[in-house]
């Protein structure tokens, strides 16, 4: 546990520093002063000044369900990504690449085109559907990457991208067809929640923390499959039904993402990198640290978002491609010249 600590402390005041931001930042900036005093008025139950009020509007019901919500979607797609690189011993699978993320899109776009779910046990079912489509996609990507027992990472590659592109074309379509509004839908599918409110949030945390939670206790496992599948089976591994176990949490936590917060790409590539890369490759420590950094990035991307055209503003997922596009090109570059 000691060596998981410190990084874990390490970790901390980044994330912090981006929650404060995110909450204070945007076409209306919430000064430092005004920001924690409704923080505690609010905890207190006291009176909102009337000076405030816009702010408090502002904060309670419009930033703070956002960053929640971004913080969860940014936790499950890091912590998902850690876990399918050290799974298929990939440093290019992540959920995005897998094609988990497009089919969990799918999935949630079947529920959402047939009638916006108003309840909050409406909201329960949309992961549930973007779950299947997650895990159905892993499947066949999976499936049709895998030469006798191993998996290259070019076909696993080619395998994401033909999968992602039939499914994204899916939904599309979906969306084209559908009586709902076009450019909601659109921002939803480039990255952006479409839905306001703590509603989304109350219904993808169950699905988010269930998923991490087994990921972040499969540390040891994901060690053991650096072996190699064979060598695992013989430390008496359950190879198998530990590969399920963290397919489906992983596709759990990212099906939960991308319901509500939309399609947000890399992120799960590039924070298990820069975890290996400044903690080293113990997946005890790379996955927590995943998820914190996951958490971390995706804030301070949705803040940038939020500022590069104020007052308008950018889909975090474009935010998201933009800076994770040449770090995959990075990544691929440097698989070729070593084995990973």
């Amino acid at each position: 546990m000691k060596h998981t600590a410190r990084p874990l402390l390490f970790s901390i005041p980044p994330l912090v520093l981006s929650l404060l931001l995110s909450v204070a930042v945007g076409s209306v900036f919430i000064p430092p002063a005004a920001l924690f005093h409704l923080l505690g008025v609010r905890l207190a139950g006291g009176a909102i000044p009337a000076e405030w009020q816009t702010f408090a509007v502002i904060l309670f019901d419009l930033r703070l369900p956002r960053t929640a919500l971004m913080l969860l979607a940014g936790a499950a797609l890091g912590g998902s990504g850690a876990a399918f690189q050290g799974l298929f011993r990939n440093p290019l699978a992540d959920p995005y690449l897998m094609g988990v993320a497009s089919g969990a899109g799918l999935g949630a776009v079947l529920v959402l085109t047939g009638g916006l779910p108003r309840t909050l046990a409406g909201y329960f079912t949309v992961p549930i559907a973007a779950f299947a489509g997650a895990l159905l996609t892993v499947a066949v990507v999976y499936s049709l990457a895998r030469v006798g027992r191993t998996v290259p990472t070019t076909h696993l590659i080619l395998a994401g991208v033909a999968v992602s592109s039939f499914t994204g074309a899916l939904t599309s379509f979906l969306m084209l067809t559908s009586t709902g509004e076009l450019r909601r839908a659109l921002v939803w599918l480039l990255g952006g929640a479409a839905i306001g409110g703590w509603r989304p949030v109350w219904g993808a945390l169950p699905y988010v923390v269930a998923g991490l939670g087994v990921l972040c206790t499969s540390g040891h496992a994901l060690n053991v499959f650096q072996f190699g599948e064979e060598q695992a089976q013989q430390l008496g591994l359950p190879v198998e039904r530990v590969r399920v176990i963290i397919i489906a949490a992983a596709s759990l936590a990212t099906a939960a993402a991308v319901a509500y917060a939309g399609i947000i790409g890399f992120v799960g590539l590039i924070v298990p990198h820069l975890m290996r890369f400044f903690f080293g490759s113990d997946y005890r420590r790379v996955v927590p640290l995943s998820v914190l950094g996951g958490a971390t990035l995706l804030l301070l991307a949705d803040v940038l978002a939020r500022v590069v055209m104020a007052p308008q503003e950018l889909p975090v997922g474009m935010i998201t491609a933009l800076s994770g596009a040449p770090f995959f090109l990075w990544v691929l570059q440097r698989t070729r010249q070593q084995v990973y």
